[in-house]
């Protein structure tokens, strides 16, 4: 199995110049706490990655409002990536080594083509990978 039986296909994403706010609607509208960054909707090269938290972290708790912060100022850059003929040890490597809960997955080059989060690593791999996955990426970390 690789990244690409793994991955929810065509994820929504945004650009630098995205306000928080948009990117937060976005989550609740498909349901996600990831949004890859992209450096323009026509060519879909990840740049980084907003996720719930860094909203939270790096924006509200700082007192800065949604509606007029950009994502480009909470973003966590570079994104780490996986390509979409990677194997699922592969992918779950990634993640444990990052302590990551959602990796893109890229084409050969370099597009965002998917999203693969520790949910679809539940429902598709053994339950001791999936375990050990939660574990090591649940590890104290010094990420906000």
């Amino acid at each position: 199995m690789n990244a690409r039986d793994l991955m929810t296909p065509d994820p929504a994403c945004c650009t630098r110049e995205t306000p928080l706010q948009e990117v937060a609607r976005m989550m609740v509208r498909h349901d996600c706490g990831e949004i890859p960054v992209v450096e323009g909707q026509e060519r879909k090269k990840v740049v980084g990655v907003v996720t719930d938290r860094d909203i939270v972290c790096r924006a509200v708790a700082e007192g800065k409002s949604p509606a007029d912060v950009k994502v480009e100022a909470v973003m966590t850059s570079p994104a780490i990536t996986v390509t979409e003929r990677a194997g699922s040890d592969e992918v779950t490597q990634t993640m444990e080594s990052h302590q990551i809960r959602r990796v893109p997955v890229v084409d050969q080059n370099g597009t965002l083509c998917g999203m693969v989060a520790q949910a679809d690593i539940a429902r598709r791999l053994p339950r001791q990978e999936t375990g050990e996955l939660v574990r090591d990426v649940s590890a104290r970390s010094s990420r906000p």
